[in-house]
């Protein structure tokens, strides 16, 4: 199809994966002469609102006497049939199946023959979780088979859908991975990477930086971040930079306090981009107990910053042990902190890995590359 295409996306407006992801591709598809309309109550924390072909729609949620609590579904089912009217969507993308996917297949039953098609990208939560809480299991299920299309990031995840929400084997389900800008994700030094970057406030010119970025939920296991960087700084001068927020926090920070490491680690908080940070980083952790594919992992390889990770679910796809980084049991701190050490301690292998890991990021997950892809999964959705 050689026409510009009219995409209704809906994501989480939040600081996750997912809502980078639909945001991001969103804006990606815009560069590519379509038309894209982001449907959701919040603006995109990574939308930038002046891109040409870019729009976006408020869904208002209005309090209710009927309601205890505000509906959502209903007033995003209203608005996806108003924008799919008046701009003649061709597809809505929507990211989680509940309730995103729900309120589409409601949106396309009301718009009846002039109703666009529906696109679900699943994400880690949306299975995990949902599979586990049976008041959500069947609204789930329906809604992504009522989808014209399904995709996931990586091929663990659509073995857990088809195996969590009971859905047949023979329900097509594609995956397309995450991607990342290579070109704002980027080293510091790509010829060098073990060159002295520019010390981050707080931390000295002699120090090792590692990082870790998440939503700090438990399964993130931040506490275990700091557990590894406490062996590590025994043998290795370092700080350790945090960046995010969430409900693990404030006992995280407690246990700072306890090990004495106030100093050495700083407390960023959610930002609306790391890239900056990463490029001043040398080693990034991530100890999750679950992780369908983890798009923190990949900006950090982007960044030619080897990852210690978790040998879970969909890392593997996106970290090569021994060549990107490395991967090891997530309950583990011993092994993580050697892996973190033999890196640091070695200048020959630290350059080995962070060039490797910049190359995986450029040549398996250039946004450009799988933009290209959901394009031609679009197209492919529009004609048949």
């Amino acid at each position: 199809m050689n026409r510009p295409l009219n995409i209704g996306i809906t994501c989480y407006p939040t600081y996750g994966g997912s809502g980078v992801i639909a945001t991001e591709l969103g804006m990606a598809m815009a560069k590519r002469g379509h038309r894209v309309h982001f449907i959701a109550y919040d603006i995109p924390r990574r939308l930038d609102r002046y891109l040409e072909n870019v729009f976006f729609h408020e869904v208002e949620v209005r309090d209710n006497p009927v309601f205890l609590h505000p509906p959502y579904l209903i007033p995003l089912t209203s608005t996806m049939v108003d924008v799919a009217s008046q701009e003649k969507l061709d597809l809505f993308h929507v990211h989680y199946a509940v309730p995103h996917a729900t309120s589409a297949f409601l949106a396309k039953q009301i718009l009846g023959e002039r109703a666009p098609k529906i696109l679900t990208t699943l994400h880690g939560t949306d299975i995990t979780l949902v599979g586990h809480d049976r008041s959500y299991l069947p609204v789930a299920r329906f809604s992504i088979l009522a989808s014209d299309s399904v995709t996931v990031p990586s091929a663990f995840l659509r073995e857990a859908t088809y195996e969590k929400l009971s859905i047949p084997t023979d329900f097509p389900i594609s995956v397309l991975p995450n991607f990342v800008d290579t070109e704002v994700f980027r080293p510091h030094c790509p010829e060098d990477p073990t060159r002295v970057r520019p010390p981050l406030p707080h931390c000295a010119a002699n120090e090792k930086v590692l990082i870790h970025v998440s939503n700090f939920r438990p399964v993130k296991q931040v506490d275990q971040v700091v557990k590894v960087f406490h062996l590590v700084r025994q043998k290795i001068p370092s700080h350790l930079i945090l960046v995010g927020d969430g409900p693990e926090r404030s006992h995280v920070e407690q246990l700072v306090r306890e090990l004495g490491l106030k100093d050495k680690i700083c407390f960023l908080g959610k930002q609306d981009s790391v890239a900056e940070i990463l490029q001043r980083a040398h080693l990034f952790l991530l100890p999750s107990r679950n992780e369908s594919f983890g798009l923190a992992a990949l900006e950090a390889l982007s960044c030619g910053v080897p990852v210690v990770a978790s040998r879970v679910e969909g890392l593997p796809e996106v970290i090569r042990d021994g060549k990107d980084g490395y991967l090891c049991d997530p309950n583990s701190t011993e092994q993580m902190a050697e892996r973190c050490v033999q890196l640091l301690s070695s200048d020959s292998l630290y350059r080995e890995i962070s060039l490797s890991a910049r190359a995986r990021a450029v040549e398996s997950f250039g946004k450009d590359a799988i933009a290209a892809r959901f394009e031609a999964h679009y197209s492919s959705m529009i004609t048949k």
